[in-house]
């Protein structure tokens, strides 16, 4: 079994991340094994609405010159999958939204090829907007059949500098239950 975690954050050790490691480290102790993959600040493309991919049925965006292709398979190949952001202006960075709509598309056309798979979302939020971004996760998820588990709260941390959401104790005790329900639902999921 395998969870892999994107992280929307530009930064790459910054507060979104930190929190995605968390609970992936929750995740890894249930011998699980896991992958986090930097999308924050990489050269994107929004969806084309083109049909192409509703058409080729390859599992493939048609777009070929960025990562998401490859994040596509690996979401494929995932039994969970985490989408972590910080919050800006109350929504996800534009490289998550990028890859989400992208990914969502080609999975839909696809025969719903991410349906019952686990899926969460974690965002970071300096004082407001956590929820917005959380609620635009869950739709794709939701909208792609994904099962998405609840936890102790919403799946937010507090923070702005780097670090800081590392002081948020419940946070931190929200991603451990986290990663530890995920963990079990996966291990029910494949017994």
């Amino acid at each position: 079994m395998k969870v892999i975690a994107f992280n929307g954050s530009p930064r790459p050790n910054g507060n979104t991340a930190a929190m995605l490691r968390e609970v992936l480290r929750h995740v890894a102790e249930a011998g699980i094994e896991t992958e986090l993959v930097q999308v924050g600040g990489a050269l994107l493309h929004g969806c084309k609405a083109c049909g192409a991919c509703a058409e080729t049925k390859d599992m493939r965006c048609a777009q070929d010159d960025d990562p998401v292709n490859g994040w596509i398979q690996k979401m494929a190949a995932a039994d969970g999958i985490l989408f972590g952001s910080p919050s800006y202006f109350s929504g996800m960075t534009p490289e998550l939204k990028a890859l989400m709509d992208r990914a969502g598309f080609v999975a839909v056309m696809n025969g719903r090829a991410f349906a019952r798979k686990v899926g969460a979302a974690v965002c970071v939020h300096r004082r407001a907007g956590g929820v917005n971004v959380m609620d635009q996760i869950n739709h794709m998820m939701l909208m792609s059949r994904m099962i998405v588990p609840g936890s102790t709260y919403w799946n937010l941390g507090v923070g702005r500098l780097p670090g800081e959401a590392m002081n948020d104790a419940e946070a931190l005790a929200n991603m451990k239950d986290l990663g530890g329900t995920i963990a079990w639902l996966l291990q029910k999921m494949n017994a």
